[in-house]
């Protein structure tokens, strides 16, 4: 797909309204995201937004781009020294196994590798360099070994954020200091304390605070001037704004044309934050879901909007995952018999009317919701549900059907499949298993839920078979219904019963 032909609006926070993108270099978008400090396992609102510019980066090599994705880890923070003082651990090490737990979990959430993965132990001479030519420009003073950034140099300080200067509190993790000019004014570099990790630098030995790493790297691996950066709706003040000050003050072309932000996960009407206690890690959510539905689930809203988590939400996606693979997988048993046949024909056929409907429409409602700023919400609803519908309607009709009928009606579910599977591959809900092996993954996982087993359910379905034979219909229907609560569907076909996950009946999904 050519870029120049679509029109992708995203919402700028900078300008507050949605704007066509137009790269800096036709063809090409420099992209930087903030990454995690990594002092923990990651939770679902890290998930959320590494799983938003992921479909971002996606789409915009879906459209034909050629994109330099930057996406940095923190592993120098007072978060990261506290944490490994607890654990009698070094801070680098600490921090290195946590980068390393959370490229784990984004290969889970089918995230891919952006291009550059910076980290700021690494880069400590980039970051020295652009403190050196604040200071040069005097928008940066030097104390006692450390040095800060003088908001007040910063004619457009708030502008992105929408914060007046003079209601800005400081802008670092820490107590205001009183040896800083202005409260809002804030650490470039951190002079060296006791026991912690330190890198000599013009000022003396310290490490960098907070901000300036995002600045110092984007503009190494992008330029100080490139297409878009991201991150959550919590960074926009103050560590974007103080990005914004910081690059513009080192850097004489600088600027970032579009500024994008995901919108919080939600617990209990609250943002889900470790500060907060109130988080469910990564981990611990696919140790019962396949990551797949919960990759599902973090797509369900609009990027930018909040995202209340529940495990109903949870189960609405795997249900609605499990229907498409099992949907994908019955057709592939189908076809399986005319695969030769259709290897045969080599195109000569025809597709129906019908399916070049089914699938001109469900790539328009797609490239229409995907180019209007990336509406993922209901994605895999409207036309792409009717193509599903088209495909469990018509496939069992093959053997019926006659020769000439038949190939048309094959090369259509062939095409209808194709365009599905793009759409499942954008979005990132296809992987490199077969439709049978996720759906194996995904029945094992609600078997976890249920806290059951395979041979339980068996045991479940015999005795259910039995209260039939003796004409026990209300045992019969007891079964059933105890398995439903537990979000196992048992299905017959004809003297076969097998079992599905359903979304569980009557059950406690609040937690």
């Amino acid at each position: 797909m050519e870029a120049e032909k679509m029109e992708l609006k995203l919402y700028n926070t900078m300008t507050q309204q949605k704007e066509v993108l137009i790269p800096i270099t036709p063809g090409k978008i420099g992209l930087y995201v903030c990454g995690i400090t990594a002092y923990d396992f990651s939770h679902i609102g890290h998930a959320r937004a590494a799983v938003s510019f992921d479909v971002l980066y996606r789409y915009l090599k879906h459209l034909g781009y050629e994109v330099n994705f930057v996406r940095n880890f923190t592993d120098v923070d007072d978060k990261i020294i506290i944490r490994a003082n607890e654990n009698g651990e070094d801070p680098l090490d600490l921090s290195n196994r946590f980068c390393e737990e959370y490229l784990v979990d984004m290969g889970a959430l089918q995230c891919l590798l952006p291009t550059h993965q910076p980290r700021v132990s690494e880069h400590m001479d980039h970051i020295i360099k652009m403190i050196e030519k604040i200071i040069e420009k005097d928008c940066g003073y030097v104390v006692e070994g450390d040095v800060f950034f003088s908001v007040d140099k910063s004619p457009n300080y708030g502008k992105l954020s929408g914060q007046l200067l003079e209601h800005t509190r400081a802008g670092e993790r820490v107590a205001v200091d009183s040896r800083k000019r202005n409260p809002a004014d804030f650490a470039l570099w951190k002079a060296a304390k006791p026991d912690e990790p330190s890198w000599e630098s013009p000022w003396g030995p310290g490490r960098p605070g907070w901000h300036i790493e995002c600045s110092a790297m984007s503009a190494h691996y992008l330029s100080p001037k490139f297409d878009i950066h991201g991150g959550g709706a919590d960074l926009k003040f103050p560590h974007h704004e103080n990005e914004i000050a910081q690059t513009c003050a080192a850097c004489e072309d600088s600027g970032v044309n579009y500024w994008l932000h995901n919108g919080h996960v939600t617990i209990n009407n609250e943002k889900m934050a470790k500060s907060k206690k109130n988080f469910k890690t990564i981990r611990e959510i696919t140790a019962s879901y396949h990551p797949l539905a919960l990759r599902h689930f973090l797509m369900s809203a609009q990027y930018r909007s909040p995202l209340s988590f529940s495990a109903s939400q949870l189960e609405n996606s795997s249900d609605a995952l499990y229907y498409v693979y099992q949907t994908l997988q019955d057709l592939d048993e189908d076809l399986s018999p005319y695969r030769e046949a259709l290897s045969e024909d080599g195109g000569k056929a025809e597709q129906t009317p019908e399916g070049k409907d089914i699938i001109k429409k469900l790539k328009s409602e797609f490239e229409s919701k995907m180019l209007d700023d990336l509406n993922t919400a209901h994605i895999l609803t409207g036309a792409y549900q009717d193509a599903l519908k088209f495909i469990n309607a018509n496939r069992s009709k093959l053997k019926k059907m006659q020769k000439k009928q038949r190939m048309s009606m094959l090369v259509s579910l062939v095409e209808i499949e194709k365009a599905a599977r793009e759409v499942l591959d954008v979005l990132g809900l296809l992987t490199t298993l077969s439709y049978a092996e996720v759906l194996k993954e995904m029945k094992l996982k609600t078997l976890i839920r249920a806290e059951m087993g395979e041979e339980d359910i068996l045991r479940e379905i015999e005795d259910r078979i039995t209260a039939r034979n003796n004409k026990d219909f209300a045992k019969s229907d007891e079964i059933r219904e105890k398995l439903t609560r537990k979000g196992i569907a048992l299905m017959d076909f004809g003297k076969e019963t097998v079992w599905r996950p359903c979304f569980p009946s009557q059950a406690d999904t609040s937690n």
